[in-house]
């Protein structure tokens, strides 16, 4: 049984995280500690120069408020947006906050997958904990 759990989320209406929410209550110790997390990409410099900075604010704002509206489905989970390529985001928080198990969902690969990798396969490579992967 795991301690500290990490949950990745994505937050749009294609992804449902409950499945997640439900093996990572499987999988925990009595006690365990929850982080459900979601990775906001970095927006090119370029493009955030012509977002007024109120437009990327109030979305910011938006998107945590989802993710703790998500989180609510994990009794005790803690939320924490990061920021950054989304496997790289999640393997790095992982390794700095001693988490010893990471629950990822994955879609069915295409293609594209393997020549960019998707977030769940470099998720899998580079954790050092266990990962377990929900398609």
């Amino acid at each position: 049984m795991y301690k500290n759990i990490l949950v990745p989320v994505v937050l749009d209406e294609d992804h449902d995280p409950k499945s997640s929410y439900l093996l990572a209550q499987a999988l925990a110790d009595e006690g365990a500690k929850f982080t459900v997390v979601h990775v906001m990409e970095t927006i090119p410099a370029y493009a955030t120069a012509q977002i007024p900075d109120d437009v990327l604010a109030s979305r910011r704002d938006e998107v945590s408020d989802l993710l703790t509206q998500s989180a609510k489905a994990l009794p005790g989970a803690e939320t924490k947006m990061l920021h950054g390529h989304a496997g790289r985001a999640i393997v790095d928080y992982a390794d700095a906050h001693g988490t010893d198990c990471i629950i990822v969902a994955s879609h069915k690969p295409g293609l594209e997958d393997f020549f960019i990798g998707s977030t769940a396969a470099r998720v899998v490579r580079h954790a050092k904990c266990s990962v377990h992967v929900i398609r």
